[in-house]
């Protein structure tokens, strides 16, 4: 169910940016918001082991430097059926993990110094089951696509204004107001919802891999406490990538559709009901 309320989400994100294309600048502005937006993010997605990592300030580690973790990586990708991906860990205090890169080839699971400091062992093993779920699943290519046409609408009226806007006479001026003030916000919105998608279904893959969801039930309430107890100072471009929320310390009124994460009790909530079958 989550893979196929991702599917839809993402059709009406790639339907709503045709539509802003054609309204507000024809075919040329279609392509051109496309070819922009797709060029941006292909050289994120090709990069992002190395930019994420930067973001973090995190360092690759070695088994001999981090041997337990290290273990534990290699345990839970062989369960998953997945390479060794690289390990790296992040120097924050709060208790938070990640993984990135554009293919279970190239892909980077870290933690922070502050979840090896607080986190159960059973714990962490649900955390980096999440993880490696995040990579089985594809998650950075799919978010990148759309963060790509989010991008490509949000950018589509200054690129307008150099192309020299609509090749065609068909346009409908109100139509083109709306749009150009509402088409950047929706793609926003719909952008958030499928991040959430991805955690969910990341959650579910995880406590398979894992073969039992409560760990990761009981990390994902660990994690969200000690979040909002704990600062970390990170570039909020990456924080989607993150477990939990990891600026959920500096959070104000921002509403939940514009949220990267789902809320931590339906998260759990869904786990336990793994657990009990239903």
């Amino acid at each position: 169910m989550n893979n196929v309320k991702t599917f839809v989400l993402m059709g009406t994100l790639v339907g709503l940016f045709g539509l802003a294309g054609q309204l507000l600048g024809g075919s040329q502005g279609l392509v051109m918001a496309l070819a922009f937006g797709m060029l941006f993010n292909f050289v994120m997605y090709f990069f992002s082991d190395r930019l994420v990592l930067r973001m973090y300030g995190a360092h690759v580690v070695t088994e001999a430097e981090a041997p337990e973790l290290y273990r534990m990586v290699d345990r839970l990708r062989q369960r998953a059926g997945l390479p060794m991906p690289v390990v790296a860990v992040a120097p924050h205090e709060q208790p938070n993990a990640f993984a990135t890169g554009r293919s279970p080839k190239k892909a980077v699971v870290a933690v922070t110094t502050g979840i090896l400091k607080y986190m159960p062992s059973e714990e962490l093993e649900g955390v980096i089951a999440h993880e490696l779920a995040h990579i089985k699943n594809r998650d950075m290519l799919i978010a990148t696509v759309a963060a790509g046409i989010a991008g490509a609408l949000s950018n589509l009226p200054y690129l307008l204004m150099f192309g020299g806007g609509r090749d065609d006479e068909g346009g409908h001026p109100f139509a083109q107001i709306a749009l150009l003030l509402l088409a950047p916000l929706g793609a926003v919105v719909i952008q958030m919802a499928v991040s959430r998608q991805r955690e969910f279904e990341a959650d579910r893959v995880g406590a398979l891999i894992l073969g039992r969801p409560m760990p990761l039930a009981r990390a994902l309430v660990r994690l969200d406490s000690m979040a909002r107890q704990i600062p970390m100072e990170v570039a909020p471009a990456a924080a989607p990538l993150a477990q939990v929320n990891p600026l959920a310390a500096h959070a104000g009124g921002i509403g939940r559709m514009f949220s990267t994460h789902p809320p931590t009790a339906e998260r759990v909530a869904r786990l336990e009901a793994m657990a009990s079958g239903r």
